[in-house]
């Protein structure tokens, strides 16, 4: 009898008490039976909108199963099923961390890499990441550390294209004819003015990470990049020679235009001095030519009439005979 009660209360306790679990606001839940995941159907992953940026290859490499995802609230199951739980809340993290050895990278720090013109070069800078919930089985069962692979594969993407980047003005201009200026021919000048376009670059190339490992690369924020110490002070002597250059273009262009705008002014008001000579004589011409029209002894009488005027203004005349 003792036995038979001391089995009832185990079984109360193993499965009843202890089989009731929660899953908060933030976070999601998957429920394995035998270790076999509760699936959605027969549907698979690489049909979802998360697949579309993957290669005909990596569609054969990356099928997983839908599994069910368990929202928040109070849960049951049974002593042989297991609960698999995580955060799809966004957060953040340092780009130079590495979760498995964090003295890497100057303790997660500075990330290092090699430019297109081999300058080593110190990057700075946080990424943002959610677990992809239609995706879990991925994260869950696909890798052993989502995070560490994830970093991995965002760090590799990250040094290829600072290795080969150049900017869109650089490949559409081709030489400072077009507009592009020495100083920007050295890499890290180029990199430093287009961190926008490295940023939204990378997310581009990361959009498959969500199909792949189950974690969605939401931004890459790159806030600074170091020279080596080396080129520093050779480096800051270009950019402040071109500075100065580019100081003198703007004050000659600035003086050109003002003068530009002064003859402009100059041309207009000795136009209008004309018009306002030329005006009373076009009157005249055309008063001269409407009293002709009403015969010659007309024109001949206003012509006296306008000679009389002069006589009686002016105070000495002189008549030839």
């Amino acid at each position: 009898m003792e036995l038979l009660l001391g089995i009832l209360i185990y079984f109360f306790f193993r499965c009843i008490l202890a089989g009731f679990y929660t899953v908060d606001q933030n976070e999601r839940a998957v429920k394995t039976s035998f270790g076999r995941a509760e699936r959605t159907g027969e549907m698979r992953t690489t049909k979802l909108p998360i697949a579309a940026a993957l290669t005909e290859d990596e569609r054969l490499r990356y099928d997983f199963p839908v599994i069910q995802a368990i929202g928040p609230g109070l849960h049951f199951k049974m002593p042989w099923e297991k609960v698999y739980k995580t955060s799809i809340a966004t957060e953040t993290i340092n780009m130079a961390l590495d979760p498995e050895t964090r003295s890497a990278n100057h303790n997660g720090t500075v990330l290092e890499a090699v430019t297109r013109d081999q300058l080593n070069i110190g990057l700075r800078g946080q990424i943002r990441y959610r677990v992809s919930e239609q995706n879990l089985y991925a994260y869950f069962f696909g890798i052993k550390n989502p995070i560490n692979h994830i970093m991995g594969y965002f760090v590799s993407i990250l040094r290829e294209k600072i290795a080969n980047f150049e900017s869109q003005a650089r490949s559409e201009g081709g030489s400072t004819a077009a507009g592009i200026h020495i100083s920007d021919s050295v890499s890290i000048n180029d990199l430093r003015k287009n961190l926008r376009e490295i940023n939204d670059g990378m997310l581009r190339e990361s959009a498959t990470s969500a199909a792949r490992y189950g974690i969605h690369l939401e931004a890459s924020l790159i806030t600074g990049i170091e020279p080596p110490t080396e080129v520093e002070s050779a480096l800051a002597a270009i950019n402040t020679a071109y500075n100065n250059v580019s100081s003198e273009i703007s004050l000659a262009k600035a003086s050109a235009d003002q003068t530009i705008v002064l003859s402009k002014r100059a041309v207009e008001i000795e136009t209008l001095k004309v018009q306002a000579e030329v005006e009373p004589l076009m009157a005249l011409a055309n008063q001269l030519t409407e009293l002709r029209k009403n015969g010659p002894s007309v024109l001949g009488s206003f012509v006296r009439n306008v000679r009389l005027g002069l006589f009686q203004k002016a105070k000495t005349v002189i008549v030839e005979r």
